[in-house]
């Protein structure tokens, strides 16, 4: 149980999971840490600097088990996180202590670091996106063929499917998709630059070779997994990189929250539900309720995230010349909250899209409601087929539809105009012939075939290249 004596972030006490809080703990970061000073031995080592198999043998056994304690008591006398733990590692490998972050800045680990954390957030995100995408394309095509209301200015428009509504979800996610997949596509590690981003430390260290000073970044690199490193930098690498990472998360919460905020209003429609569990209490005062607050939680941690962006934005603007730290207390806080807080709208997506709860007889009925107007220019065509006057034809079905929408509005009757149509002579249309063309599906368009062609075209091959991440399920915490 967590200390309830002091402050907790709900977001690692309620809405990130357990992968992302791992991806952004202590022992990830200081093993990390300990992964680059290694690296850094091994390239120069491999270099010709006087470093022996055993000194790095050394370092390698200790690479896990940090001594957190002496670290801590370190850092309360020298006031410096790196330091402390150059020197608690030191203390566990005697041998290799002289040669350990030699020619480093402390940036070499804290910004390499910060990378590569952020390079497997950005791995666990997308796979999300596609277990998402997965979910929506199930629900898309089983409703493909559903005729539904649409809206523009959220009043009654010509029709869509329910399956094509959730085609735009799906949409919008797959931007975002092809986003994070363009920022790990392009991944870099810092490398070693040294203290202004020249690498003068080590053309110390090398007498001035400047081929193997070059070699160093991409000896380090490709023993952590990379290809490529920043050409150029300060001490630090571009402020601006953690914009562009947190750009693309605010992208998916833009996209859930239109998701979330269409979920929203078609529950207070009673058209469609998010997940209701059987003991979940809606309301403390009014039990009847059934509040969709998965969907109000995506709305809220969406913006966030959208907001946090600002944060990276104006660090990376006022960043003076070649490094100054206040971008660190900054940094600490907005990058880790922004992917817990992504990560917490990813797993109510795919928690709420993978229970979504349909009621087809509301959905006929809302569009049964509003059809009769949409389907006047399809009366008035047959109309006019059978002899009658267009112009005539459609001043008599404005009047009409003012008489029907004051019966629905004033007097709170049902819509009537089909019967008023059906009365009128100029329409020589029985009730029965209007009807049948006002099937709803008559009016959707090209909705099922769109849906369709868009999941196969374009889902399903974010889906192949991804099947070996598909299937996982998000259960809510709370």
């Amino acid at each position: 149980m967590a200390d309830t004596s002091i402050y907790q972030s709900p977001l690692s006490q309620r809405y990130a999971s357990k992968e992302m809080k791992e991806i952004f703990s202590n022992d990830k970061k200081f093993r990390t840490w300990r992964r680059l000073w290694i690296a850094l031995a091994q390239a120069e080592q491999e270099l010709g600097l006087d470093i022996t198999d055993e000194q790095i043998d050394e370092l390698i056994a200790h690479k896990d088990d940090i001594n957190y304690e002496v670290a801590q008591e370190r850092e309360k006398i020298v006031r410096h996180d790196v330091m402390s733990h150059v020197y608690a590692y030191g203390q566990q490998c005697p041998g290799a202590k002289g040669i350990i972050h030699l020619g480093a800045t402390s940036c070499y680990v804290g910004d390499n670091t910060d990378l590569i954390v952020m390079h497997e957030a950005l791995e666990l995100v997308k796979k999300k996106i596609v277990n998402v995408l997965a979910e929506l394309k199930k629900f898309a095509l089983e409703y493909k063929d559903m005729p539904c209301l649409a809206f523009t200015h959220f009043q009654p428009a010509q029709p869509t499917t329910v399956g094509k509504r959730a085609a735009l979800w799906a949409h919008d996610l797959m931007m975002d998709y092809e986003e994070i997949e363009y920022l790990l596509e392009h991944k870099k590690l810092l490398g070693q630059k040294g203290t202004t981003g020249t690498q003068a430390s080590f053309m110390e260290l090398f007498n001035g070779d400047t081929d193997k000073v070059k070699e160093i970044d991409r000896i380090i690199c490709e023993k952590l997994g990379y290809d490529a490193y920043f050409p150029v930098s300060g001490q630090t690498y571009s402020r601006k990189y953690d914009t562009r990472v947190l750009h693309a998360l605010a992208g998916i919460a833009q996209s859930a929250h239109k998701f979330s905020n269409d979920i929203r209003l078609l529950q207070h429609m009673k058209e469609i539900e998010e997940p209701f569990e059987k003991g979940q209490i809606g309301s403390s005062a009014m039990a009847y309720k059934r509040n969709p607050m998965r969907s109000e939680r995506m709305a809220s941690l969406a913006n966030y995230v959208i907001c946090d962006t600002l944060n990276p934005a104006l660090t990376a603007s006022t960043q003076w010349f070649e490094r100054t730290l206040d971008d660190s207390a900054n940094k600490r806080i907005s990058v880790p909250e922004a992917f817990l807080a992504t990560d917490g709208i990813l797993d109510l997506y795919l928690n709420i899209t993978d229970g979504l709860v349909v009621y087809p007889k509301v959905i006929e009925a809302d569009l049964l409601r509003e059809l009769p107007f949409m389907a006047t220019e399809n009366i008035m065509m047959d109309a006019v087929k059978a002899g009658g006057d267009r112009q005539e034809l459609h001043e008599a079905i404005r009047v009409h539809s003012m008489e029907a929408g004051r019966h629905v509005k004033e007097e709170g009757k049902p819509n009537d105009l089909i019967d008023l149509i059906a009365a009128d002579p100029k329409f020589g249309m029985t009730k029965e012939q209007i009807m049948e063309v006002m099937d709803p599906k008559n009016f959707v368009g090209r909705a099922p075939q769109q849906t369709e062609e868009f999941f196969k075209e374009y889902i399903d091959p974010i889906l192949e290249a991804n099947k070996d991440d598909l299937g996982i399920h998000a259960d809510i915490n709370v």
